[in-house]
This record gives C-alpha cells, sequence and structure tokens, in this order.
C-alpha cells in the first residue's frame, strides 16, 4: 500500500484532479501494529500497488516508520552506498521525495527516460513492445494488474524506455524490491 501524502479523494470515494498532496510517495505494510483503517476514509488516500515493483516505477519510495529497514537499505542505494554500508549518511527522506517527486511527473503525465537494458538492474520496469514489464534476471515479465503474465528473454543492446526513476534505477543496484508472488513461477 502506499500514499501521496494526504487525502485527495471525496466523501463519496471518488478521486479529486489533485494527485498528491506533498512531495512524499511512499509504500507501506497493509498491516502494521495492528492498527485499523478505513480505506478511503478522512485520512490520507490510499493507493494499492501490484508489488514494490511498480510501487517503485510509480516514484514512490519504502516507509522509514513501518518498513524502516527496507527504508534504510533503499536510502544507501539511492546515496550510492553499498548494501554493507550502515551509515547514516546520504539522502534525508524528503530529500528523497524532492527527487523522486521531479522524475515522476512530466507536467501531468508520467515520465520515462531512455536507458540501454544492459545497464539496467533487477526491479526496474521499462515499456517493451509498448507494454510495461519488469526486469529479473534474464527476463523480463509482463505485467498486469492481477501479476504477471508471462516472461520473455531480456534483450541486449537496446535502448528502452524507463518508468522507473532514474534516482530509484540508481538505488535498485544495491537494494532488492519484492516482486509479485506471480513472478516465482517463471525462475
Amino acid at each position: 500500500m502506499g500514499n501521496r501524502g494526504g487525502r485527495f479523494h471525496t466523501a463519496e470515494q471518488s478521486l479529486h484532479t489533485r494527485r498528491w498532496a506533498t512531495r512524499a510517495g511512499i509504500t507501506c505494510l497493509c498491516g502494521f501494529k495492528n492498527r485499523k483503517r478505513e480505506v478511503w476514509g478522512n485520512s490520507y488516500t490510499e493507493l494499492f500497488f501490484l508489488d514494490e515493483v511498480t510501487a517503485l516505477s510509480a516514484g514512490h519510495r519504502p516507509c522509514f516508520e513501518c518498513r524502516n529497514t527496507a527504508a534504510k537499505a533503499f536510502q544507501r542505494g539511492f546515496a550510492g552506498h553499498s548494501p554493507n554500508d550502515f551509515s547514516e549518511t546520504g539522502f534525508s527522506a524528503p530529500e528523497i521525495d524532492k527527487i523522486l517527486h521531479l522524475q515522476r511527473l512530466n507536467n501531468r503525465h508520467k515520465r520515462v527516460h531512455a536507458a540501454n537494458i544492459d545497464d539496467l538492474p533487477d526491479g526496474a520496469m521499462v515499456l517493451w513492445q509498448d507494454a510495461p514489464h519488469a526486469i529479473r534476471g534474464p527476463y523480463l515479465l509482463a505485467w498486469s494488474f492481477e501479476g504477471y503474465t508471462s516472461a520473455v528473454q531480456r534483450p541486449t543492446a537496446q535502448t528502452v524506455a524507463v518508468l522507473t526513476p532514474a534516482a530509484s534505477v540508481a538505488a535498485l543496484r544495491v537494494y532488492t524490491p519484492a516482486f509479485h508472488d506471480s513472478a516465482a513461477r517463471f525462475f
């Protein structure tokens, strides 16, 4: 689950034209400390993602409260540190949010960037044959709302449109995101 920092839905549970309240785009655990929430209640607008790979491609990052270990690992990768470097130096959560916010949108449209597919880490989401695919090992996994539906051999020496913000791609070089269970059937 994720949110973009506030409420942007009506009492009738429909969305306003606004799609975020702050720069923060975070991913949270659906269950944490037995907290009970009414979806689209009086607080923030909940967003639900297929998996963490999908959330990262939308420009979100792990929550520092309910996913503290994951958030710190992502933070280290974001700052270019190795996964074994446990120093607290690097970008703060608000700095990460500011960078990701700038990289997630081009006006009101999804921002994409080009990269050589050979240079992309596992967990990066790309457009391949006009459809979203997640990179995992030697494969591209075809994304759908229900899960990953097929796997094709990862091409080489191709420039692709990357859906995952560039700063998150850098973090993925050392951060291992959670894939939906449907990805396991291809391995």
